[in-house]
């Protein structure tokens, strides 16, 4: 599986079979406020294929029905309908159409300077969730922008329902008081050696209570949350700093290189350095 991923190289294919929608920055003023590279609802069918080794802005997606498939998170993962994700900034993220089936699907890509691009995220990271109303949402923009009057207060409506839809998602968590006072603690320290224990104690719960509300909010237990959140982290300072990896894995908590590197492979399906490497080609 590593090697697999080694391979992918940056691919954007689309095909003659595939139809997009589309509305970008540069069609649509309010997006860039916004901090929005573009939005899209597309149907697709091979040859589509999307591979990304430089992911700058935060990536939601959407799958309406069909089938497709997806690299998140460093696994292959089959997306039908009623399923979103949240791909962070610098993540390695791939996806592609499956011979045979049609995929369709809507997406928001944010721009390197959108909140939800910095580091420090927290988002689940794939859920059952169901993502036709943004799909409509992003329909009622591109028809405003490219078949109405482009009206500046319309377009600002379509987006503020396809932010607060994506909110519904992203955010569940944000309710939870104990679930913030846990990362609100974790996510400046992320070099401490945290144990399930002490976030329990901030959370004023048993750590067995807060695996099930962490796993009910984020679809993993705190702690697999916090090594997300560090790989998270070291792919950010991988992609902009010449720190070496050394450092970097004691910025995020590992006494041992090997240790961080064996993770950041298991996770992200290339070592440390040829992230790096490729991050800069």
């Amino acid at each position: 599986m590593a090697a697999e991923h080694e391979q992918l190289s940056e691919t954007h294919i689309v095909g003659d079979d595939t139809r997009q929608w589309i509305v970008r920055a540069e069609d649509c003023a309010a997006l860039e406020q916004r901090h929005i590279s573009h939005v899209g609802v597309g149907d697709a069918a091979v040859p589509y294929r999307i591979v990304r080794t430089r992911l700058s802005g935060a990536y939601i997606h959407g799958s309406l029905g069909g089938e497709g498939r997806m690299l998140l998170d460093g696994r292959w993962c089959t997306m039908r309908g009623s399923m979103m994700s949240f791909a962070p900034a610098h993540a390695l993220h791939a996806f592609h159409a499956v011979p045979g089936k049609r995929w369709q699907y809507c997406w928001l890509r944010y721009l390197p300077s959108a909140p939800r691009s910095v580091v420090g995220t927290i988002a689940p990271i794939m859920q059952h969730f169901d993502p036709e109303p943004m799909k409509h949402a992003v329909m009622g923009l591109y028809s405003e922008v490219f078949h109405g009057q482009a009206d500046p207060a319309s377009c600002v409506m379509w987006i503020d329902t396809i932010e607060n839809y994506i909110a519904r998602f992203a955010d569940p968590w944000r309710r939870d008081a104990r679930i913030v006072a846990v990362f609100d603690a974790v996510i400046p320290t992320l070099e401490r050696h945290w144990t399930i224990e002490e976030m329990a104690e901030i959370a004023h719960v048993s750590t067995e209570h807060l695996r099930r509300i962490s796993r009910k909010v984020f679809g993993r237990s705190p702690m697999q949350q916090l090594t997300q959140l560090r790989m998270q982290h070291a792919t950010h300072l991988l992609a902009t700093s010449d720190l070496p990896i050394e450092e970097i894995a004691e910025r995020v908590g590992y006494r041992s290189a090997f240790a961080f590197s064996k993770t950041f492979k298991r996770m992200n399906g290339i070592s440390p350095s040829h992230f790096r490497h490729r991050s800069r080609s």
